[in-house]
């Protein structure tokens, strides 16, 4: 699977990165960057609560 981020949605709430620290840094203002974009099975429940978690939709989880 594939996380992909959209940064233009991106408000910098930071809510995803708290699931999903292994995929998911925040910069110095709180806006998120992807530290993977392909998900293996160990990280697709944490990837799913990220896209879950994030109010703007800026995250998609893609098979």
């Amino acid at each position: 699977m594939k996380l992909l981020f959209d940064s233009t949605r991106c408000q910098g709430y930071g809510l995803c990165q708290e699931p999903a620290p292994e995929l998911i840094d925040l910069d110095e203002w709180g806006y998120a960057r992807l530290r993977e974009t392909t998900v293996s099975g160990d990280d697709a429940e944490a990837a799913a609560a990220a896209v879950a978690a994030c109010p703007n939709s800026a995250l998609k989880l893609v098979k």
